[in-house]
């Protein structure tokens, strides 16, 4: 019974870090003006509610008790003199007049995301701080997704830090004559959550959907903010297209599903309409941009009405095109994998060769698992079996590695 209430509470208080993660910390920012010192009160409050609530039960409203208990810690770390003089203030006191938030409702992860995504910062420490502080990844998890070291990331959120105080970097939303030269960071930011929810890179979920949901929520808000940006409306266009699948990415024993094995009767309709409505208008507004290039591809898939009837050669002239837009490795790998699709196995193994040395990818698993894929193809099974073996090794999402481990055992048994 005992055991049973403890695994009730451990289980609860890491819901709310995955729901309420970044609203709490949010409130404490704004109490704070210090985001050093709100993420540590945070932490103390989740640390807090894992013996409170065995004591006293699970709260019926978590984030609000989180809320409170961090800005408690908070007022109290505050009103100890050395730590007032230490700490504040690190960001500068907006007065209290209306912004563009106000006009949307306040959210608390918009003023947060737009502080964090201040040009004072390197794109890279942008999108890494805003992972770590509103989505609460840890950093091992932000550094698989920037496919660098732990340290070095830890390194880098930490400078970021120190630049948010050196800079006295406002905690608000921009003016409106402001958003438009600050927004793109914030879009790199909404489309790693939604790639970090879709497959987390590591756990036992194949998707998490506070983090795919988060990620919508947000790109929804910078499109009621910005209506006519042509980026936010593609941005939108590609999360919803892509998460129209969401259902059909697992079958019903927790097996990870292709897209060739996906029920599409089952993919959200209304959500595919709505992409391509916002797809068609940015691409009748200016020439493509990246967003709507990815969203282009994800339409492809999403129209199609059978996997044969996949159109390759365009998804592979649209990669064509997003290669140019935005030089990545990953849109490399991507590439090859749509030239394996449209001119066999071998094309896609010939594709993929000149990425193998690439040390942006060094410890990329889908680029081995993509390897694998065509050596099986070609029945070449021990190489396959070598490669798929290699995928494991880099693989951190568990519903991945059974997937990748069943092919291994396939292709060791073929042999």
């Amino acid at each position: 019974m005992i055991e049973e209430a403890g695994a009730a509470v451990s289980s609860a208080v890491a819901e709310a870090h995955r729901r309420d993660w970044a609203l709490v910390l949010a409130g404490v920012a704004q109490l704070t003006r210090d985001l050093d010192l709100a993420e540590e009160c945070t932490q103390d409050a989740y640390a807090q509610a894992l013996e409170s609530w065995a004591r006293s039960g699970i709260p019926d409203r978590p984030g609000a008790w989180l809320t409170t208990v961090a800005r408690n810690r908070a007022r109290d770390l505050i009103r100890r003199e050395a730590v007032f003089r230490r700490r504040m203030p690190l960001l500068v006191p907006e007065p209290s007049v209306p912004g563009p938030e106000d006009a949307l409702g306040e959210d608390g992860r918009l003023r947060l995301i737009f502080t964090c995504c201040h040009p004072a910062l390197s794109p890279e420490a942008q999108v890494a701080l805003t992972l770590r502080l509103v989505c609460g990844l840890s950093t091992a998890e932000v550094a698989r997704a920037f496919l660098v070291p732990e340290p070095t990331m830890a390194a880098r959120i930490t400078r970021a830090k120190k630049k948010i105080s050196a800079a006295r970097i406002p905690y608000r939303v921009p003016a409106p004559d402001e958003l438009a030269g600050r927004v793109g960071a914030v879009l790199e930011v909404v489309h790693l959550i939604f790639t970090t929810g879709h497959t987390p890179p590591a756990g036992a979920r194949l998707v998490r959907r506070d983090l795919v949901d988060g990620a919508i929520d947000l790109a929804r808000t910078l499109h009621l903010l910005m209506p006519h940006d042509t980026e936010i409306s593609a941005l939108l266009a590609l999360l919803l297209l892509i998460d129209a699948r969401s259902e059909t990415r697992l079958a019903a024993d927790g097996r990870m599903l292709l897209l060739a094995e996906q029920d599409r009767s089952r993919w959200d309709r209304t959500r595919i309409a709505e992409g391509v409505g916002l797809l068609t208008d940015a691409l009748r507004r200016r020439p493509p941009t990246r967003y709507a290039v990815e969203a282009a591809i994800a339409a492809v898939h999403a129209e199609s009405v059978t996997w044969e009837d996949t159109d390759w050669t365009e998804i592979a002239g649209l990669y064509d095109v997003l290669l140019r837009l935005w030089p990545s490795p990953v849109v490399a790998l991507n590439r090859a994998v749509a030239i394996g699709r449209r001119d066999g196995p071998q094309a896609g193994l010939d594709a993929l060769a000149p990425l193998l040395a690439d040390p942006a990818l060094a410890t990329y698993g889908y680029l081995s698992a993509a390897r694998a894929d065509f050596l099986r193809r070609l029945g070449r099974w021990d190489l396959a079996a070598d490669a798929y073996r290699e995928a494991l090794a880099l693989t951190g999402n568990e519903v991945e590695r059974a997937f990748l481990a069943a092919r291994l055992d396939e292709v060791t048994r073929s042999r």
